[in-house]
């Protein structure tokens, strides 16, 4: 799976966790729809954190679709909800479940 985070680059998931993505992914949405700002900065650089040291950050150069897009860590609760949608049925930032992607390379 290939993560981008905003603002930072691309990152390959080969052998993520997505159970503890999920997780931390949860506690995002739960943050953002209390709006809590503090709750919400730290379960985003938890997120965010897991993603860099479970993937590998790709090359600038190298073109890949995302299959995940991430906000980053300054997002606020309305930001967040907004990416979100108002949408109930939203199922989170990161799926719960996603084919694994490998680059092209040329």
């Amino acid at each position: 799976m290939i993560v981008r985070i905003l603002g930072e680059g691309q990152f390959l998931l080969e052998d993520a966790n997505l159970d503890l993505l999920n997780e931390l992914d949860d506690v995002v949405e739960s943050a953002a729809r209390a709006g809590d700002a503090d709750a919400l900065a730290a379960a985003l650089e938890a997120l965010l954190t897991s993603v860099r040291e479970q993937g590998s950050l790709l090359d600038d150069d190298l073109l890949v679709d995302s299959d995940v897009i991430l906000p980053d860590a300054e997002a606020t609760p309305a930001q967040i909800l907004e990416w979100m949608g108002e949408n109930d049925s939203f199922s989170g930032l990161i799926p719960a479940e996603h084919p694994v992607k490998e680059p092209e390379s040329d």
